[in-house]
């Protein structure tokens, strides 16, 4: 009788997972919740932040001019963003943006009269839609409009004291300053825009040095407005604007130094509100040359 011989397949080896595979793994998985709440994102971690700031100075330390005038300046800000947003391009846009801008305001002016938050917050949103390069507004909107207010006051068309922006500071207690900064640092890290502030403080602990040395001022003083709920608003959300800084993290970063460094020499020029007026200058000068620039490069080249 015939062997019958029975053939068994030999068993296949699973191949081990390579380092790009598990990357892959890894990068499909989804995200935390937590994850996603401190990312870039998440558009209304910043106005959340803001807010933050805004409940905890008021409360501690009086921080606004009064409750109503900050919401008006919001109030303002947000029905032009959704009036202005219909009228250019069909559709109403996030209001995230806008609110940022009305606190922002809110918070950085001070006068008893109404009609500046009001008008402010109606320049900085209108600056977004009118002031505009190659599909690009240049300015940060609530520093533009903060400038616009001081030089109406500056050059006459208001009455002299009619507006200034806030001076309060944190006084002796550390621990406001110490979570505000942390906080802040670690939402600039998870939104990527850590650099920049960190260039900008760097740079005006320096030049801080060198205005001491200049002047004979003692150190602290010239390092003292950095302190400011002021001054955290400015480094945190000002000169961080995505919409308004150039791209690539080394000319982000040149960009901060170059407004550290104009804000040393209108310092030393006197000039009061100089962070805000340095910025003005700088940012959409490096932004205009960048949109030039690449405007250039995407021309088709003459024979």
């Amino acid at each position: 009788m015939p062997e019958t011989v029975t053939r068994t397949s030999a068993p296949q080896e699973v191949a081990a997972p390579t380092p790009s595979s598990q990357v892959a793994a890894a990068q499909l998985k989804p995200a935390s919740a937590l994850s996603r709440f401190f990312s870039i994102e998440n558009r209304y971690l910043p106005p959340m932040f803001l807010t933050t700031i805004l409940l905890a100075g008021q409360l501690k330390y009086g921080l606004l001019e009064s409750f109503s005038r900050t919401a008006l300046a919001i109030g303002v800000s947000m029905l032009l963003e959704l009036a202005l947003g219909r009228l250019f391009y069909g559709k109403f846009p996030n209001l995230a943006s806008s609110y940022i801008s009305g606190i922002s305001v809110g918070i950085l002016i001070r006068t008893p009269a109404f009609w500046p938050y009001a008008l402010c917050g109606a320049v900085s949103i209108m600056s977004k839609y009118v002031i505009r390069w190659k599909g690009r507004h240049l300015w940060n909107p609530s520093n533009f409009a903060i400038c616009a207010m001081l030089l109406l006051v500056r050059f006459g068309a208001a009455p002299p004291g009619t507006v200034t922006t806030l001076s309060i500071q944190w006084g002796n207690d550390v621990w406001p300053l110490l979570i505000v900064w942390t906080l802040g640092a670690f939402i600039m890290y998870r939104v990527r825009l850590f650099h920049i502030t960190a260039t900008y403080v760097v740079s005006y602990l320096a030049f801080a040095a060198l205005r001491s040395l200049i002047t004979g001022h003692v150190f602290l003083a010239e390092v003292a407005p950095i302190t400011g709920p002021m001054y955290q608003l400015f480094v945190f959300f000002m000169i961080t604007d995505p919409r308004t800084t150039v791209k690539g993290k080394w000319a982000q970063c040149q960009v901060a130094f170059l407004v550290a460094a104009m804000e040393m020499v209108l310092r030393l020029a006197e000039i009061i509100h100089a962070p805000f007026y340095a910025l003005t200058i700088v940012g959409p000068t490096a932004l205009a040359i960048e949109i030039w620039r690449t405007t250039r490069k995407q021309s088709p080249t003459k024979a």
